[in-house]
């Protein structure tokens, strides 16, 4: 049962709570030890309630997960683990995160409680409505960003980020709806209603349009945000952005297994390379200028 909640909590998925240190990196504060364990601090809490998101999405799932060729073999669908215990744990994490999370900042604890209620929204009714399902992905996302300038003293941190994450994070969350229905092209409603509202030629409008703006977007940034150097040196991350987003976009296309952002993140060498080279740049042009 143990091992059946560890694998509820999605630890693979604590990966998207990394844009809570956007602020520390961006803001130039990276090596200011106080500030990198309070974000640190609230990194751990942010994993720890989005655990308690994914139980409690998995409990009002069961069902339709009963029907997914994969999500079927899930802890609670399968039955490895009972729904009572599934309550029992999110309830206890909870109590856990909540006093902490106010302890470290009341403003990081108001972040992390409207993360928690839009999540749980999301489970009970807003995962149902086309469009609306992926922009409330997406504010995951930008809250996640918001959390990270919450627990640090922010100085010029760039308010271009937040377009960027919101439109990088549409562009992801609308991939992710053409993948499942690509893989499930037979009776994909049968499982995830929300899917009923969507079609692949239309999907395939919607990703241009947001993974063309990202792009645009992410550019504006590197030249004119007001921390980063004169000579524009920003934009040598350019062509490694647009990569990661033709790479992900070609997966989508080409590859049956793409359903989970951060199964492509964990899985894919040449996205982890392309990430790994822009941190190093990144790095190199706030940090060694």
């Amino acid at each position: 049962m143990l091992k059946g909640l560890i694998k509820t909590m999605r630890p693979k998925q604590w990966t998207k709570n990394v844009f809570i240190f956007f602020a520390i990196v961006f803001d130039k504060q990276l090596f200011h030890l106080p500030a990198f364990i309070r974000t640190l601090a609230g990194f751990v809490l942010f994993c720890l309630v989005s655990s308690v998101v994914y139980i409690i999405n998995d409990i009002a799932d069961i069902e339709a997960d009963r029907n997914h060729p994969v999500k079927k073999l899930r802890p609670l669908p399968s039955g490895k683990l009972s729904v009572k215990a599934a309550w029992i744990a999110a309830a206890v994490l909870v109590l856990i995160i909540i006093p902490l999370a106010y302890w470290l900042s009341p403003a990081f604890f108001a972040v992390l409680v409207a993360y928690l209620v839009i999540n749980l929204a999301y489970s009970k009714w807003l995962k149902h409505i086309p469009i609306l399902d992926v922009f409330i992905i997406a504010a995951g996302f930008v809250l996640r960003v918001e959390a990270g300038v919450t627990l640090i003293v922010v100085e010029r941190f760039s308010p271009w980020l937040y377009i960027v994450t919101t439109l990088g994070a549409l562009y992801l969350g609308f991939g992710k709806r053409r993948a499942e229905l690509t893989l499930n092209s037979n009776g994909a409603g049968s499982y995830r209603k929300v899917l009923e509202g969507y079609s692949i030629p239309l999907l395939d409008q919607y990703i241009t349009i947001v993974s063309a703006a990202t792009i645009l977007s992410y550019s504006l940034y590197t030249f004119s945000a007001t921390n980063l150097p004169a000579n524009h040196s920003m934009m040598l991350t350019i062509p490694f952005v647009t990569y990661i987003i033709f790479r992900y976009l070609y997966l989508i296309h080409m590859s049956q297994n793409t359903g989970s952002p951060e199964e492509v993140l964990l899985s894919d060498r040449p996205i982890q390379l392309s990430i790994l080279l822009a941190g190093l740049v990144v790095l190199a042009v706030f940090y060694l200028q």
